[in-house]
Parts: C-alpha cells; structure tokens; sequence
C-alpha cells in the first residue's frame, strides 16, 4: 500500500511544483533502445556532437546512474506562447529559447522536488536530471506514458502537442509504474515534407543530426556547410518547424511559467537590428537564456550565413 500512497504523493507534488506531466517507469536496461542508439551512432547522424558516444552504459541503464535505481519519473514542462517576434521577416529563435534558460528554471523545481521527496520517503537515493547528463528522456517519457515518440522523433502528447521541456528523477524507491500509450502519427508525413534539410528520414522515427538546423546553428562550432546556404528558412538559433506544421500542436496552450516569458528587446528587435548585433546587445538580451550556449561569436555566425 506504501508504493501505492508514495505514487499518489508524488504526481500531486509534480503538479504543485508546476510540471504539466509526470509519469512512472521501472528502473532497469533499455536493450532496444540501446540497439537503435548504437545504429544512429555507427551512421554518424550524431554529427559533431562527440559527448553523444560518451557514457553508452550509462545512457542505456538508469542504474549506473543511481545504483539501487527502481523508478524512474519523467516529467514534461510546457513552454509554448503565442508570443511571436514582432517583424515577420527577423530571424527566428525557437520557442524554447525565448525566456530564461529552463536548465537553471527546470533545475530548480527538480530539486525541490528531490528535497521534498526525501522529507517525505526519509533517506533515498535519487538524482535529477534535465537534458544534462546520459539520459534518454524521450524514451523514459515514452515508457511512462507521457506520449508517443513521433516521426519527427519528438515527444508528442495527444491533448497537449510537443512543446514541452523534459526531466526525470531517478530514485530507489520502488513506485507504480504507467503504461505507454499508442503512437497517433498514422499516415501523416507533415514534418517530413516540411523539414527544408531533409533530416528526418523518409518514413519518419528517425532524424539525421547532422542535417538538422538545430545541431547547425547551436551545436555546431564551426563553420556552416555551404551547401545549406538558403534551407534555414530563417533560424538563427534552434528551428521549430516540424513542430509547427504537426496537427497536435493545435491543442498547445500557452504556459504560465513568468520566466519564460520572452523580453520586449528580443520580440521587437527587427531585421536590420540582427544583422547589426553588437556583444553588448548579445549580452542584454540574452542575459539568463538558453542562447548564451551559442556565444555571441556564434549567433553572428548564423545571422551572417542567413544574410551573407
């Protein structure tokens, strides 16, 4: 009854801390995913992205990450607005990144919540985790019902779309786990005839890193391939197409967290304004967000590839 009690506990805790979604797996190998993760690397689609070899183990088994692991709990923030930059012909910064950094916001709640498991539960343990460390969140979502796992390779949920932030806590403590639910993307091609790079496979499930213009204008260090000169529609910084064009975002809402709430400087800052950025602007603007990651030697980098 206690692992029923401590369940129940817990998803009302995630609620209260703000967190749209929570649900539960059993903490063990993932030795599918592990097969499908080690033919995307052997293809190269991770590109550049070298950490993503790093720790395979601990990618693939929770408990080498905790020893003792039994549950892990997935969680989904939703960052989606209707906010939109003020000149139509700017370029574009994903959603995700309009307000302050979610690693810091997320990061945050998630330690909390660790906190206030332990004042709960007594002596576990457990650890937190947003899109830091060797965890395959999406599968972990997937596991715990939280969505299907796209043909854009995103988590999608069928009431509330894709945009949302991922985290998990792993924990020793046994829980009651959730069930998957089915994938609902049918027939549907949208994201697939929609991405301008072509990195997501024909028949879906399946995105080549390399060609996405996220990994080329954040994860990418050095200089932009030619050969994509005129297929970033725009992105200066993440790219949320196949996003948009999936029907599921129809049922996205706007999110409530106040900081991530974009500031006036970046929604109205106008094309001309970008293509002159100066550091101190950088500096400014994106003082607490995501885009710092990119350096401002960077996002000039992308601005002058749209441009040049």
């Amino acid at each position: 009854m206690i692992k029923e009690q401590y369940t129940t506990w817990i998803k009302e805790e995630a609620k209260r801390l703000g967190f749209d979604g929570i649900g539960i797996a059993k903490a063990a190998r993932l030795d599918k995913e592990a097969k499908q993760l080690e033919r995307w690397l052997n293809k190269g689609y991770h590109g550049k992205m070298g950490y993503m070899e790093n720790y395979f183990d601990k990618r693939v088994d929770p408990t080498l990450l905790v020893p003792g692991a039994k549950s892990v709990i997935s969680l989904t923030y939703n960052y989606f607005t209707e906010e939109e930059q003020k000149d139509p012909s700017a370029p574009k910064i994903s959603k995700y990144a309009y307000g302050k950094d979610y690693h810091k916001v997320i990061k945050n709640k998630l330690k909390e919540f660790l906190y206030n498991l332990t004042e709960k539960m007594g002596e576990i343990s457990g650890r937190c985790f947003v899109d830091s460390a060797p965890v395959l969140e999406r599968d972990w979502a997937k596991k715990s019902g939280l969505g299907w796992i796209g043909k854009n390779t995103l988590l999608i949920h069928p009431k509330k779309g894709s945009y949302f932030f991922l985290a998990e806590l792993i924990i020793d403590v046994e829980l009651v786990p959730d069930d998957p639910i089915k994938d609902y993307c049918g027939t549907c091609t949208r994201c697939i005839d929609a991405c301008p790079t072509e990195a997501i496979s024909p028949k879906g499930y399946v995105v080549d890193g390399s060609k996405c213009i996220s990994y080329f204008t954040i994860e990418l260090k050095e200089q932009i391939p030619t050969t994509y000169k005129g297929k970033f529609e725009d992105w200066m910084f993440g790219c949320d197409i196949c996003q948009e064009v999936c029907p599921w975002n129809r049922f996205s809402t706007s999110h409530e967290e106040a900081q991530f709430q974009p500031t006036t400087e970046l929604l109205e800052m106008t094309k001309a304004e970008w293509k002159e950025i100066t550091e101190e602007v950088f500096k400014k603007v994106f003082k607490q967000s995501a885009v710092k990651r990119t350096k401002y030697a960077g996002l000039k980098r992308n601005i002058d590839f749209l441009y040049e």
